[in-house]
C-alpha cells in the first residue's frame, strides 16, 4: 500500500468466507486462486484475517503471521497493511455463525483503479456500490424459469 498513492487507488472490497470450525482450510485451492488473482495484477490484498467464533460467541482473530500453516498465502504476507481494527473486527464477526471459523479479506480492485482515478479527477465521487449475491442470481434464474414452465 506505500507504493500506492491514495489517489491511485481503486475501489477496496472485503469478503468473509466462513466454514464450520472442523471444515477450515485456507491453504488449498482457495488459496491457489487468490494467490493466482494477485499475480495476474486483478487485486492486491490489503489485509486478511482469519476469526475464530467460540460457542459462548468470544471472537479470536489472528493475522497470517500468527498462523503456521500459510502454503501459498505466505507470498501475501509481507504486502498487508494490516488496516483492520478491533472495532472492525467485532463488525465482522458478527455475520459469523458460533462454533466457525472464518476468512475475512480486504482487497482492492486493481483492475477498477485506472477508471477510479480518472473519475476522481474529473469531480466524480463514489456515492453507492454494492453486490448482488449469486444466491440471488441462481434464485432468479430459477425463479423465471418455473414461471417460463407454468404458463407453457
Amino acid at each position: 500500500m506505500t507504493q500506492t498513492s491514495l489517489d491511485e487507488l481503486g475501489p477496496v472490497d472485503y469478503v468473509i468466507v466462513e466454514f464450520p470450525a472442523e471444515a477450515s482450510n485456507f491453504t488449498g485451492e482457495m488459496a491457489t486462486e487468490l494467490v493466482a488473482l494477485v499475480k495476474a495484477g486483478i487485486i492486491r490484498v490489503i489485509d486478511l484475517l482469519v476469526l475464530t467464533k467460540d460457542a459462548d460467541g468470544s471472537v479470536d482473530a489472528m493475522e497470517l503471521s500468527d498462523l503456521d500453516d500459510l502454503g501459498e498465502l505466505r507470498t501475501l504476507e509481507a504486502q498487508l497493511a494490516e488496516l483492520l481494527a478491533e472495532d472492525d473486527v467485532e463488525h465482522l464477526a458478527a455475520a459469523m455463525d458460533s462454533g466457525s471459523t472464518a476468512g475475512v479479506i480486504i482487497y482492492e480492485n486493481i483492475w477498477a483503479a485506472p477508471f477510479a482515478s480518472a473519475a476522481r479527477r474529473a469531480g466524480g465521487q463514489l456515492i453507492a456500490d454494492g453486490r448482488i449475491p449469486i444466491q440471488a442470481i441462481i434464485a432468479a434464474i430459477e425463479a423465471d424459469a418455473a414461471l417460463e414452465t407454468a404458463g407453457a
